[in-house]
């Protein structure tokens, strides 16, 4: 599968994850603009960015370079859709990671979600729609998800679905490492 050529729509009962599209616009500056989501953000490696969008340019700017990403196959930007609201309440990023540390042949996975759905149970059951199908998806051996001490909803959810944290060191491309990943082995 060539997850570049042909992007799947998973979907279960509750939520919708496809290719991120210009109409998601508002709904993803409303996520981007949430001060109390930010925090739970990866910025890993991302050249300073903190994903703190207040604008609507800005959030247009952000969208023209993950269609970009998608284009250049160096990563993909899910809209994370409600089925009960019909809204996009986050995303979910994802590639494939080849490195000189422990996190090389990885599926790299930056889950951003509007705070009040930064719930153990709601995580869980949108992680559940990606985190099997990554490792055929982006030809991986594991899973990698950020979650800092103080997302505790997130941990717990990775926790339950068979994800371990990991005491190494994600390495950037400036030698900077970055800590409080949870790995999920094929």
């Amino acid at each position: 599968m060539n997850v570049y050529e042909n992007c799947p729509i998973l979907e279960n009962e509750n939520f919708i994850l496809r290719l991120v599209k210009d109409t998601d616009l508002l709904d993803l500056l409303a996520v981007y603009s949430d001060e109390r989501a930010v925090p739970f953000f990866n910025g890993d490696n991302c050249h300073g960015d903190d994903f703190h969008y207040t604008t609507q340019e800005r959030m247009r700017q952000a969208l023209d370079f993950w269609k970009q990403a998608y284009e250049n196959g160096w990563f993909v930007r899910f809209s994370i859709i409600d089925k009960n609201t019909d809204r996009v309440i986050g995303t979910i990023e994802e590639f494939h990671r080849d490195a000189d540390d422990y996190f090389t042949n990885c599926g790299l996975l930056r889950l951003d979600l509007k705070s009040e759905y930064e719930k153990t149970e709601i995580i869980a059951n949108i992680l559940s729609l990606i985190s099997s199908v990554s490792f055929d998806m982006f030809g991986c051996d594991k899973i990698a998800v950020k979650a800092v001490q103080a997302a505790t909803e997130r941990r717990r959810a990775l926790k339950s679905m068979g994800y371990t944290e990991s005491d190494e060191k994600l390495v950037g491309f400036d030698g900077t490492e970055y800590g409080n990943y949870f790995v999920l082995e094929k």
